[in-house]
Parts: structure tokens; sequence; C-alpha cells
């Protein structure tokens, strides 16, 4: 076999292979769900949304012309500069089966990171919690969900044997109804709700939502995700971006408003009907056929993906996330939904793992981000 050469992505043929080389990769397998096209291509672009707080590079790897892996550096500086370190974050890393492969990928990030006067090398993690993160360490029979990455179970022992260990690991689960659910969540939320002054906001319309609520929602999100894990607060930029995506998925009947008497809002939820089947036979690409699978999936959920559940601080601890459970319980008992998939929650989160408890839960899968100290050339190892 000849020598693995690695270059930088720089030209449009190079962009192009960095896109379809995973959408290749995972062509024949049936648990592998593609981002959109349209959507990973904007990475490329000089004005794209996360460039205004954050560098990234990237890198595809050749064998004998032939491409055999890629991977991204990224410099979120406004985690680094909120958290006091010195990071680079690894991400869209995909390979074939080779540790040369992975180790010239992993060297070429490290020393673009040293080159940034960083010290430490994390991930998977996106420019923000709102893009795919985490390896797949468990669970790789299930059908990825829309909004997270899916790998070949080889990934995690290619990166280990590159000195990099566990950082914090995440779960997803499954939920049901319970068959004998007897209705008692819908009455500790009508408690809650009458002892705190609580309501339901309303809203008629996806626009009308997000007229009514857009900006206080990304300001619960900011309070109530502050201290998870690799999060950003959200710019302008972000909200712009995550409404465009709500207005195309979002479906009233499953969101969940809390407002208190003065209509300030202390809690949100929302599913996604999911969509990763509807999206694969096309990799990712929203041809005509792609556009009819996606509104069956929309209008007709047989899944719903777990998307954002925000509490204002102050209620933690009164009770608010029983009403998030009975709500999600509704969702559960209507028509045609078979489960809800949590996406990622970290595996010390217990507030919302013991939420969990509540319904007939699978937990099935496992996602790990890993963390490795970078030495300069001439440090001991």
């Amino acid at each position: 076999m000849g020598t693995v050469v690695i270059q930088e992505v720089k030209t449009k043929k190079q962009q192009r292979e960095f896109l379809q080389f995973p959408l290749k990769l995972y062509k024949d397998n049936p648990c592998f769900v593609p981002p959109l096209y349209g959507d990973e291509k904007k990475i490329f672009r000089k004005n794209y949304v996360y460039y205004d707080t954050c560098e990234a590079v990237y890198y595809n790897a050749y064998r004998d012309g032939k491409m055999v892996g890629r991977i991204s550096g990224i410099l979120q500086k406004v985690s680094n500069e909120l958290r006091g370190e010195k990071r680079v974050r690894f991400t869209r890393f995909d390979t074939v089966n080779d540790e040369e492969v992975a180790r010239a990928l992993f060297e070429a990030v490290e020393e673009w990171a040293l080159s940034k006067g960083m010290d430490t090398i994390c991930g998977p993690l996106g420019f923000s919690d709102l893009e795919r993160e985490g390896l797949l360490i468990e669970g790789f029979e299930h059908l990825a969900t829309f909004e997270e990455q899916y790998n070949a179970e080889y990934y995690g022992g290619l990166i280990e044997k590159l000195g990099y260990v566990k950082e914090v690991d995440w779960t997803e689960s499954q939920l049901r109804a319970p068959a004998d659910y007897d209705g008692s969540l819908d009455k500790m939320t009508d408690f809650i709700m009458n002892r705190y002054k609580l309501h339901f906001g309303p809203a008629k319309s996806v626009n009308e939502f997000l007229k009514l609520y857009a900006d206080k929602f990304f300001e619960l999100l900011d309070k109530s995700y502050a201290h998870l894990y690799g999060t950003v607060p959200f710019t302008d930029g972000m909200k712009k971006m995550m409404i465009s995506n709500f207005k195309l998925i979002v479906k009233l009947k499953y969101v969940a408003v809390i407002l208190d008497e003065n209509d300030n809002l202390v809690c949100l939820g929302i599913c996604f009907p999911a969509i990763g089947e509807a999206v694969q036979k096309s990799g990712g690409r929203l041809t005509p056929a792609a556009l009819v699978r996606i509104l069956r999936a929309l209008n007709k959920p047989k899944v719903l993906d777990l998307a954002l559940v925000g509490v204002e601080p102050t209620y933690l601890n009164r009770g608010i996330s029983t009403a998030v459970a009975a709500g999600l319980m509704k969702m559960l008992q209507s028509d045609g939904i078979e489960y809800a998939e949590t996406n990622l929650n970290l595996e010390d989160n217990f507030a919302i793992r013991n939420l969990w408890k509540r319904f007939d839960e699978t937990q099935h899968k496992r996602r790990r981000s890993y963390v490795k100290t970078l030495k300069k050339e001439g440090e001991d190892a």
C-alpha cells in the first residue's frame, strides 16, 4: 500500500470529496443517517454562521490517489474564553479501518492546534451543541437520529490508540408510554401549575409561536445549558439559523410552552418528528422524492426526536419537569407514535435521566467525547 497523504481542503474538488466521503463510506449501512447536504456545504462559505467566533480547518486523507479519511478541527474561541481553556475540537472524523490513516489525520489537527497556541484536543464536538457531537460507542445496530452522527464500531479503538481518553459520555434512550400508565402525571401537573400560577402558552401557528417565544426561548436555553459540557451562548446568527430550521420541521402539537402569571417563559420542550429514514435514500439531498418522504414523516410520524428542553433555573426544584413528562406522555399516546428518542443526555445529568424513569425506557446508545493533552516538540510525553 502507498503512503497516506494528508491535504488541507482548499479546492472545490477537495470540498466535494470531504462532504461525500461519509456518504460513500456508509452507502450500504442501514443505520447511517446523513445530514442535509445543502447545510453541510455551508461550512465552506466564508460567511458561515460560526466563523465570526470560530476558526476551522479541514483535511482529506488519500492513499494511492483514493480518499480514505477526513477530519476537521475547530477553534471555538467563545468556549475557550468562558472556560479559561486552550482547546481545539475535532469533528467530522471519518475513516476506513486503518490505524495509519487515523494517525495521519489526527496529527494534522494536532499540529494545527499547536500552531494556534492550544494545548488540548477534545471531541467529537461541533461548533456548538446544535451540531452533531459524540462518538458512538454503543448501539451500532440502531438507526441514527437525524440530529446525531453515526460511526462504525472501529472508530473508538483507533482514537484510543492515539492517546485519547474519555472525558464525558452521553446516553440515549427510547421512551414509550407504560402500558399501565394511570394519568398520575396529569394530576401532579395540574397541582404544580396551580400552585405557581403557571399556564401553557398558546400559539395558532409556527410563525406565531416563533414571534411570541423565540427571543425568550433562546434566553432560557442559554440559562439552562450554560453549565453543560461544550455549550456556548447563542449568537444572532445561530438564532436566525435555528429559527429557519424550526419553520421546516416544528409541529405545534409536539411543543410545550409554560409561562408564569406575567407571561415570562419558565419552561419549553420541543420534539421533532423523526425524519432520519426520510433523508437516507437521497444522501441528504432535498430531491423531490426526499421532500415527499419528509412531508410524510412530519405529518404522520412514527417516532419523535426529543430536541430541546429548557427550564428557568429558579423552577428546577419546583417539580416543573413533571409537566414536561406529562406533555411527552400525551404525545406518546397519540395515534401512530411508537416511541420517542431522547438524543444525547450527559451521563451525570441525573435530573433528566431520572425524568425518563417515569416512562418505559430502553437505553440503547452511548456516545463519548475524548480528550488529549498536546505536547510541544521537545517536551516529555
